[in-house]
């Protein structure tokens, strides 16, 4: 990763992306310290330090802390992820969009643009509810005016920042909005530090806490590897070409493969399995229920469905709950691929290039046999993805640290894939400069 990095440097053309990609960054994190006129911070900050579920502490992470003061980019890339999210599903369920889709560049284009229309559509929509739902605890002055001027404030600084993830990707080095988001998350690195050294270190020997923190930087060390190994992982299944005759020439033959990523369905099933068993909990916050105590038989179950009331060992009961979790997250990963990665599509499609797999006919059996390694691959995926997730849960149910590190579950894997995918994508720069370079000789 060094030396990729000390190659592109030497390119000018890289540089001034890299330079670019920076400018944008800071200018984003500039804008996160810009508080939006007339908002209580106070009142949002101490109500957000009550929250302790993982879906609000992830939202937090994602939009770089700057949503506990309100900046003017508080909510962050957040509706432009969710109305992605939203698009990729519909595509399935509206032919229209599908059709789309299968347009190739200008379909593609269409695409962007309705998802960059339900991205404001849903920066208004959480704007204004915000706005309207915390009332006079969270304006302070709770005014019509003003709850309209929050609104168009925040609703712009989303569509900023959609605009600079853009910019990123056509002038910067890609992945534009996943390197905001990255951004956004690694901001609250240093005092994730400190919790930590607190919590472990802190008050103890000096041998002790040697001890302490090279054991904590070996689990750090040991998880970032198993989640490198866990997005990169795949499985190639070997596809042979038959040879044809087209005009007087003899095409095909040739050997290819279909790669199968192990996490087939990145974080999505993370952030649906917990933004669903989060609604009760929300909903019972938003209506004044005392969730920490209950003393009905609803109480005890939406307390059970929170990710804080998980592993504690004074309360076995509720970890109850995290069967649920457990359930939802591997049907989550099983539906999210399955309409991602259509067997039968690519068995069809195959057929009609004469292609196959050795050992396998083409058609319907071709279909089965995919279906058969897709199903394998995605548990396994899954066991991996429900293996990070836990970690920040366990560590929060038994040490009362864990939920609030950025750097953990989820967003470790958010970390992950952008980097890999960016170095990837600075790679393939620089291979496209060295073709342009034997080309031009």
């Amino acid at each position: 990763m060094i030396q990729t990095l000390r190659n592109a440097f030497k390119v000018a053309e890289i540089r001034r992306r890299l330079a670019f990609t920076l400018l944008i960054l800071v200018i984003v994190r500039l804008g996160s310290q810009i508080p939006t006129p007339g908002i209580n911070t106070e009142f949002l900050k101490s109500w957000f330090e009550s929250q302790m579920s993982s879906p609000f502490n992830f939202f937090l992470s994602i939009t770089g802390a700057s949503f506990t003061t309100m900046s003017v980019f508080a909510l962050g890339i957040s509706p432009y992820i969710t109305s992605s999210i939203i698009i990729q599903l519909l595509t399935i369920a509206i032919p229209k969009l599908e059709e789309m889709q299968k347009e190739g560049a200008e379909g593609r284009k269409k695409i962007t643009q309705i998802t960059r229309v339900l991205t404001v559509a849903l920066a208004v929509i959480q704007s204004v509810s915000m706005a309207i739902g915390f009332g006079s605890s969270y304006l302070l002055n709770y005014t019509w005016y003003n709850v309209i001027l929050v609104a168009m404030i925040m609703t712009a600084g989303s569509t900023v920042l959609m605009w600079f993830g853009e910019q990123i990707t056509i002038r910067g080095i890609g992945n534009g909005i996943s390197i905001i988001l990255v951004i956004n998350i690694l901001d609250t690195l240093p005092d994730d530090l400190l919790t930590l050294y607190q919590h472990f270190v802190a008050g103890q020997p000096i041998a002790l806490g040697i001890v302490i923190t090279l054991v904590i930087l070996a689990l750090l060390f040991g998880l970032v590897l198993f989640v490198v190994y866990l997005q990169g992982g795949e499985r190639r299944i070997p596809v042979q070409y038959a040879k044809k005759m087209v005009g007087r020439k003899m095409v095909g033959g040739q050997s290819s493969n279909i790669p199968v990523k192990v996490n087939t369905a990145g974080v999505i099933p993370v952030i649906f399995a917990s933004s669903l068993l989060s609604m009760p909990s929300m909903i019972a916050s938003f209506a004044g229920v005392n969730v920490t105590n209950p003393t009905s038989v609803g109480g005890h179950i939406i307390k059970g469905l929170s990710q804080s009331s998980w592993c504690n060992p004074e309360e076995p009961i509720y970890t109850l709950g995290l069967l649920v979790y457990v359930a939802l997250l591997i049907f989550f990963a099983y539906f999210y691929t399955s309409i991602s990665f259509n067997p039968l599509e690519i068995a069809n499609n195959m057929k009609k290039q004469s292609g196959f797999i050795p050992g396998i006919r083409p058609g319907k059996p071709t279909s089965d046999y995919l279906n058969h390694v897709l199903n394998y691959i995605v548990f396994v995926g899954a066991i991996g993805l429900l293996i990070v997730a836990l970690i920040p849960i366990v560590l929060f149910g038994l040490f009362g640290v864990g939920s609030s590190l950025s750097f953990l579950g989820t967003s470790l894997i958010i970390i992950v894939g952008v980097v890999l995918e960016t170095l990837k994508k600075v790679e393939s720069m620089m291979l496209v400069r060295n073709y342009k370079g034997f080309l031009n000789d």
